[in-house]
């Protein structure tokens, strides 16, 4: 088995969180060592963590340092976050040894569907500034490893298209 980074990238609501959930059942099931990190559950703990394009490419480097040990460490990490921009997670690349970009997309109208804690209509109610496709660029990744499409796709799907693709480091 080689260690790797599973790195989740895509709008607020696309279905980060959910696939990598999903893989991790599927990962634990299986008897390897997994690790998921969460956007929205690192921001709780690190709630200082600010949304200005300076302030998300720090925080994505962060968990792209913290990915790169857990994966030199023999772990498999799970790493669900918006990373609207495209050098950030060209660091978190870098960083680590084996990088799996997993493009999940979606359009704003399917995610804002979707939006169970109402951030879309907050942003285009002007009550959220910088809110990632709606006030603030989302930099699509150009050449990722792989693309789901969660505005077409069932979770189902998508999860078994990523588990089909991880299975030449397992």
């Amino acid at each position: 088995m080689t260690p790797f980074v599973l790195w989740f990238t895509g709008l607020s609501g696309s279905g980060k969180s959910t696939l990598a959930r999903e893989i991790a059942k599927y990962l634990s099931g299986k008897g390897y060592e997994v690790e998921t990190l969460d956007g929205d559950a690192v921001r709780d703990i690190f709630p200082g963590t600010g949304f200005t394009e300076k302030e998300r490419n720090e925080h994505i480097k962060r968990i792209g340092f913290i990915a790169s040990l857990l994966e030199k460490h023999g772990v498999i990490v799970l790493a669900s976050f918006i990373s609207p921009y495209k050098a950030s997670r060209e660091f978190a690349r870098k960083r680590c040894s084996t990088f799996i970009e997993v493009y999940v997309s979606a359009s704003v109208g399917e995610c804002e569907k979707r939006d169970a804690k109402g951030l879309y209509k907050k942003a285009r109610c002007g009550e959220i500034d910088r809110f990632t496709g709606i006030s603030d660029p989302y930099e699509a990744p150009e050449r990722p490893e792989l693309v789901v499409d969660t505005g077409v796709e069932s979770v189902e799907e998508s999860v078994r298209k990523v588990i089909e693709y991880i299975q030449r480091y397992l």
